[in-house]
């Protein structure tokens, strides 16, 4: 069984300024920075095979700042990207709260709904069972990688995930059991 620690970029310039960056490409911030050692610090004993993150680059540096010279590949995938926002990126972080739930199955004007995110994620995941059948990996993501990974690998519903307030936290353990591999197969049917 494959064993997967998520854990979410650090703090990038427009989380500071209260903006959704969704695609938009935000660089990390001098606290995001700091941030990114911390992280590595936290988790420079751990035992991992590969480290994915997606390619916005306020996940490729957290990574990259986090993990330098351990070794382990730092692959980037478009597959792990914050959702699309559309018409809507970069206006504030509140106002996408506030209408989160309304883009579980409908998509942001000119971007992406919660489930087109869950179904690239899948497909990244299904990728990686491939792979690392019993690999240990990190991947460095956004809060809808976290609410993909909650509804593929936990059985949360999507709905329910969305609508969870987020609360940070220095990291989600996930297995890839049976149970997920079946959830997985059933969004490659969908």
């Amino acid at each position: 069984m494959a064993q997967v620690l998520y854990v979410t970029h650090s703090t990038s310039e427009d989380n500071e300024r209260g903006l959704a960056a969704g695609h938009h490409d935000a660089p990390l911030s001098p606290l995001g920075e700091r941030q990114a050692r911390e992280l590595g610090e936290r988790y420079a004993g751990e035992q991992l095979d590969a480290i994915f993150c997606s390619d916005l680059q306020r996940a490729v540096r957290t990574a990259a700042l986090a993990f330098p010279g351990r070794g382990e590949t730092i692959t980037c995938d478009y597959r792990l990207r914050e959702c699309d926002f559309g018409a809507v990126t970069q206006t504030t972080s509140a106002t996408i709260e506030a209408t989160r739930s309304s883009y579980v199955e409908t998509a942001h004007p000119g971007g992406e709904s919660y489930r087109q995110v869950a179904a690239r994620v899948a497909d990244f995941l299904r990728d990686l069972v491939a792979a690392n059948p019993d690999g240990r990996v990190l991947i460095v993501g956004h809060r809808a990688t976290w609410f993909a990974l909650e509804h593929l690998l936990r059985g949360v519903p999507l709905a329910e995930a969305v609508a969870t307030p987020f609360a940070w936290q220095p990291g989600w353990w996930y297995t890839i059991d049976a149970r997920a591999e079946q959830n997985l197969k059933r969004m490659n049917r969908a």
